[in-house]
């Protein structure tokens, strides 16, 4: 007898329909699989086998053949091993119900009970733009699939669960869907911006790289204040909107990271180690290819602490996601494309010992050790990182000052208001911040006055800049404005804008 049962294949964080086909027949014994699977996916044949047995089931004596269609594409992991196992009872008549609507995901163990498996979320997406609305899931994946709407997901856990739903025996009610609340990035980070002293220029900066998702850079002696501040950044943005938990959580539920909560509801903040490779950062892998940190930093902050220290070539691999906003791994087994849309946050020292520009300390590095560490930033990758500031040491009787500073939750709400009125300007676009523009939405959305270009032409001559660096001051002057609630780019937006760039000349 010939039987089909349907699954979803996974292609970075999307996925393909599969159908798993068997034919039981009679002839010599045996148990072949064909349609390119990988190990996990072959070894199932071993895990059906067992959980067959142990669910009180037959396990057919014959001559047996299971096809994943389409051949040609490759079929990675063990969340097969339920649809195998369905579709191998039912081409051996132990189980006569109609599967054609329901799609089934789960690794088995040998006793027969499901054991959760990655990239259930991605999964029930694809499958739901397809026409799917019926799905068998793992129980301990039931709270990722519980966030999709308009859908019947049944949360079992065993196989022989799985045979008494689909025969009738046993009725299961669908996991009930959640609501998505967005968690606040104060609640759970201990920094706050309040607790950083003095630091005006950098906080101020910060604050227009979060409102208009722009690069930043902190540059400065060690012990100023560049990680804490860093750290604030999570805490001033927005929360998210469920499309962006969705995006986000596709990720993470591909990579294996995903919480127990199913969902996640707080903005990433990823802070690799500078010994992080080129293949961390980027993504990759040898059987199946991963999203890497600048992935999992979707919608969210990467935190590179200590840039001159990573390698020349993670960081120069950083050039291309912050320009498009994605990033595509390409491997021997194909190329997958990931979302990389990030806000980049940077810290450096001026020098190795840390010192150089400091009134306070002396600076024990020569003029080559000096030059060396700088330039192991190159100057494309420098340009593409839109304000850039130094940070300055602190004096002591501002540190024990009364006054107080401003706290995260009052910078979040200009934040939360200058992203407002951006999401209302492209309503239209397929993007919603001002770092997100191209040249034909900066002639649309940034017409600048004849006083704007004049003060913007000579930044651009004393400055040096390039004509990147160009459009990027406007990107940032449109998000200052956006702070002020100013509809038009006023000369003080320029002004204000350039002057993050100022330090680039001196950083490299």
């Amino acid at each position: 007898m010939l039987s089909k049962i349907t699954c979803f294949a996974l292609l970075g964080i999307y996925g393909i329909p599969v159908e798993v086909e068997s034919d039981v027949n009679r002839g010599m014994v045996s148990f072949d699989m064909v349609g390119l699977p990988d190990a996990a996916v072959k070894e199932s044949k071993e895990r059906v086998r067992s959980a067959i047995k142990n669910s009180a089931l037959i396990f057919p004596v014959n001559r047996i053949t299971i096809n994943l269609a389409p051949a040609d594409v490759k079929k990675e992991g063990s969340h097969f091993d339920l649809a195998i196992a369905i579709s191998l009872l039912k081409a051996s008549g132990q189980l006569t119900a109609e599967t054609e609507d329901i799609v089934m995901l789960g690794e088995l163990a040998l006793d027969g009970a499901l054991r959760p498996v990655a990239g259930i979320l991605p999964i029930l997406i694809s499958a739901k733009a397809k026409g799917f609305k019926r799905f068998i899931v793992p129980k301990d994946n039931a709270n990722e699939a519980s966030y999709i709407e308009d859908t019947e997901v049944y949360a079992l856990s065993s196989l022989k669960q799985a045979v008494n739903f689909l025969s009738g025996e046993e009725s299961f009610s669908p996991v009930e869907h959640k609501s998505f609340k967005a968690t606040q990035g104060a609640a759970v980070y201990s920094s706050d911006m309040s607790f950083v002293k003095g630091q005006r220029t950098a906080k101020r900066a910060i604050e227009i790289a979060v409102a208009g998702g722009h690069n930043i850079l902190l540059a400065g002696p060690p012990g100023t204040g560049k990680t804490m501040l860093a750290r604030c950044l999570p805490t001033v943005m927005p929360d998210m909107t469920f499309d962006e938990a969705l995006e986000v959580t596709k990720i993470h539920s591909v990579s294996g990271e995903l919480s127990e909560e199913g969902i996640v509801s707080l903005r990433p903040f990823r802070t690799p180690h500078h010994t992080a490779t080129t293949i961390s950062l980027c993504g990759g892998g040898n059987a199946k290819i991963r999203p890497g940190e600048i992935s999992k930093a979707h919608k969210g902050v990467l935190f590179l602490d200590e840039l001159p220290e990573y390698t020349r070539s993670a960081l120069e691999s950083l050039r291309q996601p912050l320009e498009d906003r994605v990033i595509t791994v390409t491997r021997a087994g194909g190329a997958v494309t990931f979302p990389a849309d990030f806000v980049l946050c940077a810290s450096m020292n001026p020098c190795p010992c840390g010192n150089y520009g400091s009134a306070e300390r002396e600076c024990i590095c020569t003029p080559a050790q000096i030059s060396k560490y700088k330039n192991r930033i190159s100057g494309p990758l420098l340009d593409r990182i839109d304000l850039q500031v130094e940070c300055d040491n602190v004096k002591y009787d501002d540190l024990i000052s009364e006054s107080k500073e401003e706290t995260s939750a009052e910078v979040k709400a200009r934040v939360e208001r200058a992203r407002a009125i951006q999401r209302e300007r492209f309503a239209e676009e397929k993007f919603s911040t001002n770092s997100n523009m191209g040249e034909k939405h900066l002639r649309k959305y940034c017409k600048l006055s004849l006083e704007c270009e004049r003060v913007l032409k000579e930044a651009f001559i004393n400055l040096k800049l390039s004509v990147r660096a160009r459009s990027r001051i406007i990107k940032v002057a449109r998000t200052i404005a956006d702070l002020d609630e100013c509809e038009n780019i006023l000369p003080k937006h320029i002004l204000e804008a350039a002057s993050y760039r100022g330090s680039s000349g001196e950083l490299n």
